[in-house]
């Protein structure tokens, strides 16, 4: 069972956009080290459109050389068509990847039943568990509820889904529906405790990126039934969200933070900018407000 706060960690470049793996093999360690329950290559905030599919097998191959056997590192394998997405799951299981995560295409918006056929092809090719990826706020599209039951019922492989929408009406359904044989990890921070209540199984979240400790606190505190603990820390990451995810541009806003940090994320990749000495500024005074520096 995949389950607790994963990190979909950031992809580090040198200063002229290569990976750098150096850095990429200590942030590995740091989130481990942090009590994080496992990684999420390939994720949107490993920025993973910009890179190609060459780039996409080396990150995955760095961590999972440092992530210790018993860490989960799930990768994500969203392309556009059918045929890029198998070839880049295939290579990535190869790689001893523990599941695949995979969002709908993106590009041409599919059909509920374009998504169905895309999803069943790919549990049908695909030997290894699949994630659903619901993120709408990128894709342009919510996955039909009704989709991702029909895919769970079909298709043993594939095994849960990241959903991204924050909508706790969405979650609770899919719990409702699914939630006894099905992985369902919140996407968003903002809702992960609320959601953990109602039965989902954990979160991948982007401020784990900047915030470790507080997201695996958080989950510590529910799993302990300390509950007070758990609003408190929770609302201490909704606060940190709102900065570093929601308010700028997120890969610039998370890679500063985590520079703020001490943490060697370097730049985001162009055609994403560096943020201006305001955001900065802002992001510095959230950090300090929540204790993280």
């Amino acid at each position: 069972m995949l389950e607790g706060v994963f990190v979909p960690h950031v992809t580090p470049f040198d200063e002229d956009e290569n990976i750098n793996g150096p850095v990429l093999r200590e942030l590995v360690h740091h989130f481990i080290n942090a009590g994080l329950n496992g990684l999420v290559s390939l994720g949107s905030n490993g920025e993973f459109p910009y890179l190609s599919f060459e780039e996409k097998l080396r990150v995955v191959e760095i961590v999972r050389e440092e992530a210790p056997s018993k860490i989960p590192v799930i990768a994500g394998a969203t392309e556009n068509s059918t045929r890029e997405t198998l070839r880049l799951g295939k290579a990535l299981l190869e790689l001893d990847a523990n599941a695949l995560l995979i969002g709908p295409p993106y590009y041409f918006k599919p059909s509920p039943e374009e998504l169905f056929a895309h999803y069943s092809k790919l549990a049908e090719k695909l030997d290894g568990k699949i994630l659903i990826y619901n993120v709408p706020k990128f894709m342009g599209l919510n996955i039909p509820i009704d989709i991702i039951e029909r895919l769970a019922e079909e298709h043993s492989n594939i095994g849960g889904i990241k959903d991204s929408g924050a909508n706790m009406g969405r979650i609770g359904e899919l719990v409702r529906m699914l939630g006894d044989r099905f992985i369902i990890l919140a996407g968003t921070a903002d809702v992960m405790y609320p959601s953990w209540v109602l039965g989902a199984h954990g979160a991948v979240v982007a401020v784990a990126n900047v915030a470790p400790e507080l997201c695996a606190e958080l989950w510590k505190a529910f799993k302990e039934g300390d509950h007070r603990k758990a609003r408190e820390l929770q609302l201490k990451v909704n606060l940190l969200n709102e900065v570093v995810v929601k308010k700028y541009s997120q890969i610039s806003a998370i890679k500063a933070a985590m520079e703020m940090r001490g943490l060697k994320a370097g730049r985001p990749r162009l055609p994403s900018l560096p943020l201006d000495e305001k955001a900065l500024r802002d992001i510095e005074s959230a950090l300090k407000e929540v204790g993280l520096l």
